[in-house]
């Protein structure tokens, strides 16, 4: 995005969002949309997904639309769809086994190649071709595998400690499932995945429906 103004945080949380649905009319053989059938399917207002597609220049053409094929082109550079990330699973308890056998099957960018414990019983174990190691050997295998990034699934006691861990070792990105807020340099991004808080926004927005309904 280094050719493009700075994009709100809001706009980049989206951006996955419209990738996969227009990937998914191209499978359908569509080969245009409107704002208004973006909108319809995604639940997004259309001044929102015309502002925050205004930030790329002119995706589409006035009384056209946006043509299918060039926009997801353009959303998967955009994405870095066209180069290969590995990631690695940091704490391998109920979650981070389950991210270790996603198969992350709406993107071909992403790739789990590792996965760090401190667990006896689980370092030196292969899970659906997915190796676990110490987390003694961090900083060797972030060199070793070129890791960029990583899924944070450590207890909340422990997230501090082990980012301070992952800095060290030259990691710049954490998915962090903890709901530590984590404490990083600059040049370190963290994005957080609080499920318990998405819940409780989700059920206040139920709340809410049902009070309008009348009933509550």
């Amino acid at each position: 995005m280094d050719n493009y103004p700075k994009i709100p945080n809001a706009t980049a949380r989206r951006l996955p969002l419209y990738y996969r649905y227009i990937l998914s009319l191209s499978e359908q053989g569509v080969n245009k949309f409107s704002s208004k059938e973006l909108s319809e399917a995604l639940n997004i207002d259309s001044a929102t997904i015309r502002r925050d597609f205004s930030y790329f220049g002119e995706l589409g053409k006035r009384g056209y639309g946006y043509d299918v094929k060039s926009v997801s082109k353009f959303f998967g550079k955009l994405l870095n769809e066209d180069r290969l990330v590995n990631i690695g699973v940091i704490g391998v308890g109920n979650l981070g086994n389950a991210l270790v056998k996603l198969k992350w099957q709406y993107t071909q960018s992403i790739r789990v190649t590792c996965a760090f414990d401190v667990k006896d019983d689980l370092v030196g174990r292969i899970v659906e071709g997915i190796p676990i190691y110490s987390m003694d050997d961090l900083k060797e295998q972030v060199n070793k595998q070129k890791l960029e990034m990583v899924a944070l699934t450590v207890p909340t006691d422990e997230a501090q400690k082990v980012t301070n861990q992952l800095v060290d070792a030259g990691i710049k990105g954490i998915l962090n499932f903890t709901p530590e807020l984590l404490q990083v340099p600059s040049e370190v991004k963290v994005q957080n995945v609080d499920i318990t808080a998405e819940l409780q926004t989700l059920i206040y927005f139920v709340s809410q429906e049902k009070e309008k309904q009348g009933l509550l």
